[in-house]
Formats: structure tokens, C-alpha cells, sequence
């Protein structure tokens, strides 16, 4: 299982490049650098954080926000539709007989 290597104690065997815009470099670099890393520091804790949940570390979406908002309505319409189904079975007032009880008629 991949979960039991262990990246810091592997030993070096193998070389890894990949071409990268020299500012976006500097960027990430000064980005690791305020945590105490440097950018193969960070590469090997992505490495090893793929190999533990043997997958991308993070969600890949589209567009992260819209996608959280996305999942989050379609949780409340579920919740809501269970709720609704639960009513209905249970026999719960509905809100005309509510208002009817309360005397709120338009």
C-alpha cells in the first residue's frame, strides 16, 4: 500500500524537472520560504500527501467556489426534500391548515 512510504526516509534514486515560469518559481518560492521551505520541500510534502490519501491532496474543481456553493444547495434541497417527504408521512399541518388554526387569513 502506497501509505507506508515515507518520502523524507526514501532514499534519492531519482530526478524529477519540470519547467516553470521564472516569476511564478520566485512567487511560490517566497510563499514556502515564510513557512521554512523551500520548493522541493514543498513538492516532496505534496508527494507524500498523495501518497497518504492515495490521490490529489485537495479537491480539483472548475472553480472552487462555485462548486462548494453548488454542493451546498443541492445538500439543502436534499434536506429539504426529506423534510418535506417526513412531514408528509408523519401528517404534519400543512401551512394553510396552520393559518387556518391561527386565524392568519389573507
Amino acid at each position: 500500500m502506497a501509505t507506508n512510504l515515507n518520502v523524507a526516509m526514501a532514499p534519492k534514486d531519482s530526478t524529477f524537472q519540470v519547467r516553470i515560469n521564472s516569476e511564478i518559481k520566485k512567487t511560490v518560492e517566497d510563499i514556502y520560504a515564510k513557512t521554512g521551505m523551500t520548493l522541493t520541500d514543498a513538492f516532496n510534502t505534496f508527494i507524500q500527501q498523495s501518497l497518504n490519501v492515495e490521490g490529489l491532496p485537495f479537491i480539483v474543481t472548475k472553480n472552487s467556489k462555485e462548486a462548494l456553493k453548488e454542493q451546498a444547495i443541492a445538500i439543502l434541497m436534499l434536506d429539504l426534500k426529506r423534510a418535506e417527504e417526513r412531514a408528509d408521512a408523519e401528517g404534519w399541518i400543512d401551512a394553510d391548515d396552520l393559518e387556518r388554526e391561527l386565524g392568519v387569513l389573507d
